[in-house]
């Protein structure tokens, strides 16, 4: 994530760009963009359900999806559009490499563009 982006915390900003946004399913993650029309940074919100395992695995698997986001950040700025980052069963043995792959694909496919 880039320094200058913020995070999405209430549940009615998930459920927002869950209703409204577009949605981009990947093997090791799903991610949901909705543009915002304005020209703030980037908002990111991570989310993994119980089905993904006990809390451990589910903090890990959270943690793995917020280091692709701050990696992919630093070569890709992100403005004006909020994504929330699914976590699935499939990113907890996910190679990392592959990680990074299904997010960049899932952001085009969802349509998000840099400095959009």
């Amino acid at each position: 994530m880039a320094d200058q982006s913020t995070r999405l915390k209430k549940r009615a900003e998930f459920l927002r760009v869950a209703a409204k946004g577009r949605k981009a399913p990947m093997p090791g993650l799903v991610l949901q963009a909705l543009e915002r029309g304005d020209a703030d940074a980037a908002r990111f919100g991570f989310t993994v359900t119980k089905k993904v395992g006990n809390s451990v695995v589910r903090n890990r698997v959270r943690r793995r999806l917020r280091e692709v986001v701050r990696i992919l950040g630093r070569e890709q700025a992100l403005e004006g559009v909020d994504i929330v980052v699914i976590g699935r069963s499939g990113t907890r043995g996910r190679r990392f490499e592959s990680l990074l792959a299904d997010y960049r694909k899932a952001l085009s496919k969802a349509g998000v563009k840099e400095g959009s």
